[in-house]
Order: structure tokens, then C-alpha cells, then sequence
């Protein structure tokens, strides 16, 4: 055993006593190449189960943060779903092993570009992808039947909400500030939708708009 496999079953067992129990999460967690996803100067903390910066102020969640709001899901194999925030495409990875289809949105091109490559690389072929507004969703592929937001919303973002399919779920960060911030699930009724908090975290903002492109931007002095 390499010491790197020896670093990912330390990290699963981790999870596992953390509350990660659903065996399909596990089983996800422990197939996708999480070295894969952070940048090289962060290699060997691949596997520790921290977040890591990717990038453009965006990070690679925690192992845990990733295992607990992939199991809120409650995912199966015939489920589509909407990822807000592809970020390194780690996450995007997990749920494509989980589901029939995954569309994910990024507000950052560069990011976009870089999650795809590993993406391809890794050979799935039931994710597509999306620069875009997260906070305006994909409504020409809604409903979708889960939705995960991998950015903090600062109110229910109801764009999204009414994108879910009757019964569909939700999991996202919500709270005006990072020390108020729960991961809630959502869940769609005929009467509107229900909110279950689960637990506290602290997440990067989900941010409306796209950001500046440098390339365009003139100087004005």
C-alpha cells in the first residue's frame, strides 16, 4: 500500500466517525482522486481533511463539509442535479458517481477551464458544465430533482428553489454572515418549501453577476 492510499483510508475512516455513514458517499469519496483537484503546491495536504485555496478567493471544501452535504442529499442513481459553484470540480466529481446527471455553473471562466480538464481527464461523461450567473440557476435543464449550492446565500435563494422538482431537495449554506452560517435542506412542497437546519459552517459568499474580465477591463486614468 502507497502512503498516499494509506493518507485516503485514514481520511475515510475519519469521515466515517464524523458522521459520513452512507456507504455510496464513502465509496465516492474514497474513488475520486482528491490530488487531483488542489494545486500541486498543496499536494501533500490532499488528503488532510482541510479546505485548500484553488484560486480566485475559492476553495476546495473540507472532506467532511463535501462527505456530510453529499449524504444530505440523499442522492440515487437515476437523480439529475444542479451544482452551483463547480470551483476545482472535486464535488462535481463526487455527484457524478451518485447520480444520472450532474449540470454545474461557475461564475470564474478560469476555474471553469481548469475543473473541466480534470474532469475529462478522469472520463466522465455525464456532467455538463456552465460559466454563468449560479445565483439565476439553469432553467432550460429545470426541474432538476437536488440542487447543492456550494456557496453561502446570504436570504433562500428562491430563483433556485422554484428550478426543484415537486418533492426535489436542496442543500446550500445560508446566513447573512460567516459566523450566522447553517448548511439548511430544502425541500420542495406543493404549498412552497420546507427548511431543516442541519449544521454550522462558514462558506465564501454566493455572489450574483460574473466578475470583471481583465481582459476587457481599459485603464482610466
Amino acid at each position: 500500500m502507497s502512503f498516499e492510499d494509506a493518507r485516503k483510508i485514514r481520511l475515510i475512516m475519519e469521515l466515517r466517525r464524523a458522521g459520513v455513514t452512507d456507504t455510496r458517499v464513502l465509496s465516492a469519496l474514497e474513488r475520486v482522486p482528491r490530488e487531483a483537484f488542489v494545486p500541486q503546491t498543496f499536494g501533500d495536504q490532499a488528503y488532510d481533511n482541510t479546505a485548500l485555496p484553488i484560486g480566485c478567493g475559492q476553495t476546495i471544501s473540507q472532506p467532511i463539509v463535501v462527505g456530510m452535504m453529499t449524504q444530505a442529499l440523499d442522492l440515487g442513481e437515476r437523480v439529475k442535479v444542479l451544482e452551483i459553484g463547480t470551483g476545482s470540480g472535486y464535488q462535481t466529481a463526487i455527484l457524478a458517481r451518485l447520480c444520472r446527471r450532474v449540470y454545474t455553473i461557475e461564475r470564474h471562466k478560469d476555474l471553469l477551464r481548469d475543473a473541466e480538464q480534470r474532469l475529462y481527464a478522469l472520463g466522465h461523461s455525464n456532467i455538463t458544465t456552465r460559466a454563468g450567473d449560479g445565483t439565476k440557476g439553469w432553467p432550460e435543464q429545470a426541474p432538476f430533482d437536488r440542487i447543492l449550492v456550494t456557496a453561502a446565500a446570504a436570504e433562500m435563494p428562491m430563483a433556485l428553489v422554484d428550478q426543484l422538482s415537486p418533492e426535489g431537495l436542496m442543500v446550500l449554506p445560508l446566513g447573512p454572515r460567516p459566523e450566522s452560517q447553517h448548511v439548511v435542506r430544502v425541500r420542495k412542497t406543493a404549498e412552497g418549501h420546507t427548511l431543516e437546519k442541519l449544521w454550522p459552517v462558514r462558506f465564501v459568499p454566493l455572489i450574483a453577476g460574473m466578475p470583471a474580465d481583465p481582459d476587457r477591463m481599459t485603464d482610466k486614468k
